[in-house]
């Protein structure tokens, strides 16, 4: 009975267990700490200058208890356009928190959004979305002071040091970034990129343009020494670890006021990406997990994803979950290896909990290489992604090859994982010139005649061959073979407790 009860449960402690979410924002909740803190009046200018007329207000779970006085705050604020001006408030997003959750937004059928607290600032396809940090207290003296000391005490003299701020720091960026210029030798130039407060949906004829950072910034060709990071541990500091691993990274976090080098966790964190690229490596069946609705090129993304690995003749089904977990994922048994398509601080997952690997698409571009090599170059964005591509793709065309080589499919391949050669399972015939979705290619079914001469397909399906080697596959319908059943009376109430609750003994 103890190990049944571990898979079947009444589900009343799911129900009735409490969360603990760290709140966040202003120490003292006055109606003045607010108005400064949430920036009510620049967000009001910003919704009448626009002239939305429908704006839902995005809250992560920290900030969800002062969604009730901002909102107040606004109405009160917005004065005889608060008539015309509907708010929305918009809570458990679709996916990350830090993404612009566009999907509720459009149920509500919104014009604009204003999204408060932590943000990936990953680009928009669909609304403008004015942006509120917060304003999280920070000492910059002592910032600047302990910045220098690790500076100074680095082996070599940095020439050019690139600065990233926490979303909630950017208020004091422009002082921090004033005294560590004045602070520095003539000879080291400091660059820094200021966050946009407000951010325009991108439009369907600007796709093209230069690739962007995971800030969304344009991505410089510059090659910098040294990377600064003021803010706590996040992912944003994990994944500037592997962006910038030719770099040393140091950190500043405002909350305990100390300073380090952030360097020595980055092989580390490469280490354990390029084990799990090997785990991609020797996968067959792949799905492609839909980690943003609103992150511009999500779309385009998906579409070359499949395409890869339709060229290197893997499955790949696309599945759509909404926020991650193991018990979500563990469901899909015959899918070998995940692929997510998220926002920059959502794509790097590392969770020991999952039962498949999951890497991202730069990852999986490593991985389907006959022979790969990864020179420590580590690419989060979209559209460096989708430009690198279109960029091999011009060079294959210049050079009269089409990207593909022929594989041997008999051949066996080396699994470092294993230590044993494995051979590859194949799907799909070597033609690309098909659509993912097209079932009257001939290579995705194959039509023979069993022992009593009838017709069946085989169709070209990892799921169900899975489902054909598994011991069980569901409910029999036993139709013809089972008597129908005397209808009875069902019990009334809400699940967590039913009003005639008669359990047979």
């Amino acid at each position: 009975m103890a190990e049944a009860s571990v898979f079947s449960t009444s589900g009343e402690d799911a129900i009735t267990r409490t969360l603990d979410v760290h709140e966040e924002g202003p120490s003292n909740h006055s109606e003045r700490d607010l108005l400064a803190y949430y920036e009510i009046g620049r967000t009001v200018d910003e919704i009448v200058k626009g002239g939305y007329k429908r704006v839902a207000l995005q809250f992560p779970d920290e900030l969800l208890h002062d969604s009730v006085p901002i909102y107040r705050l606004l109405r009160a604020k917005l004065g005889a356009a608060a008539q015309s001006t509907e708010l929305y408030v918009l809570a458990d997003t679709s996916y990350g928190s830090c993404c612009v959750d566009e999907v509720a937004a459009q149920h509500v059928d919104a014009d604009a959004m204003v999204h408060y607290g932590h943000a990936c600032m990953s680009q928009t396809s669909r609304l403008p979305v004015i942006y509120v940090f917060g304003r999280k207290d920070i000492d910059t003296d002592e910032c600047v002071r302990q910045i220098s000391e690790c500076l100074s005490a680095a082996e070599r003299q940095h020439e050019t040091i690139l600065l990233k701020v926490d979303v909630a720091y950017a208020h004091a960026a422009d002082r921090i970034v004033s005294e560590l210029r004045s602070s520095l030798s003539a000879r080291t130039r400091l660059e820094f990129k200021s966050l946009p407060l407000k951010v325009e949906p991108e439009r369907a004829d600007s796709v093209q343009k230069p690739a962007a950072d995971e800030t969304g910034d344009a991505v410089s060709q510059t090659h910098y020494d040294a990377v600064l990071y003021v803010g706590g541990e996040s992912l944003a500091l994990t994944n500037l670890l592997m962006t910038h691993a030719s770099a040393e990274v140091y950190s500043y976090d405002p909350s305990t006021s100390t300073a380090r080098v952030e360097s020595v966790k980055t092989n580390k964190l490469l280490m354990r990406r390029y084990a799990i690229v090997q785990r991609a490596r020797d996968a067959d069946v792949f799905g492609i997990l839909v980690g943003t609705l609103g992150v511009a090129s999500y779309l385009p993304l998906i579409s070359h994803i499949r395409m890869a690995l339709k060229r290197a003749q893997k499955k790949s089904y696309t599945i759509s979950v909404g926020k991650l977990n193991p018990a979500k994922l563990a469901n899909f048994l015959e899918i070998e290896c995940f692929v997510i398509v998220a926002c920059p601080e959502n794509s790097v997952v590392e969770a020991k909990e999952f039962l498949r690997p999951i890497v991202t698409p730069y990852e999986l571009e490593i991985a389907l290489q006959s022979e790969p090599e990864w020179t420590g170059k580590y690419v989060l964005d979209f559209k460096e992604i989708l430009s690198s591509s279109q960029q091999q793709k011009q060079q294959d065309v210049q050079s009269g090859e089409d990207g593909t080589e022929p594989e041997d499919t008999d051949q066996p391949i080396f699994s470092l994982v294993t230590g044993k050669y494995r051979h590859a399972k194949r799907y799909g015939g070597p033609d690309t010139t098909t659509s993912p979705t097209d079932s009257s290619s001939p290579s995705s079914a194959l039509t023979l005649r069993n022992q009593d001469t009838a017709l069946s397909v085989l169709s070209d399906s990892a799921s169900a061959q899975f489902l054909q080697n598994r011991t069980f596959r569901g409910l029999e319908t036993r139709l013809g073979e089972d008597a129908p059943s005397v209808l009875e009376q069902g019990r009334s109430g809400i699940a967590r407790g039913y009003g005639d609750d008669h359990r047979p003994v």
